[in-house]
């Protein structure tokens, strides 16, 4: 029965990611403001903490561009029905608040499912190599 539940979570967790590559993409703030918690803390790769505001901000005023976003894989951890752990490994090129960047990172993040279904309540990013 667990494995079944942790099956159908992983599907629906898989989609989260899906939707969330998507939006972040294409700066689609809507969809992230869907996606993202409101409580979320994030670690980014500089090792600056951001929150949901700031992250939604960056994709509103055009901060982040991304130029390819390319998913290598993807790592799926089901903690209980409302807790899951991911880790993504993404080619990423783009600017970021003017600079320019290309490369493999690695996401992780917390997805943690309530009343407004699965949003990321946690995360970090770091360059690799």
């Amino acid at each position: 029965m667990a494995s079944l539940m942790n099956s159908e979570i992983e599907i629906q967790i898989r989609a989260c990611e899906a939707r969330l590559y998507s939006a972040m993409s294409a700066s689609d703030v809507s969809e992230l403001d869907m996606l993202i918690a409101d409580d979320l803390l994030f670690v980014g790769p500089t090792g600056e903490l951001a929150t949901k505001a700031m992250d939604l901000e960056v994709h509103r005023t055009g901060g982040t561009k991304f130029h390819e976003f390319v998913p290598k894989e993807l790592e799926i951890r089901v903690w209980s029905e409302d807790f899951v752990l991911t880790s993504a490994k993404i080619f990423l090129s783009g600017t970021y608040l003017g600079n320019a960047y290309a490369g493999d990172y690695r996401y992780m993040r917390v997805w943690r499912k309530d009343k407004k279904g699965w949003q990321i309540v946690g995360g970090s990013v770091i360059a690799l190599g």
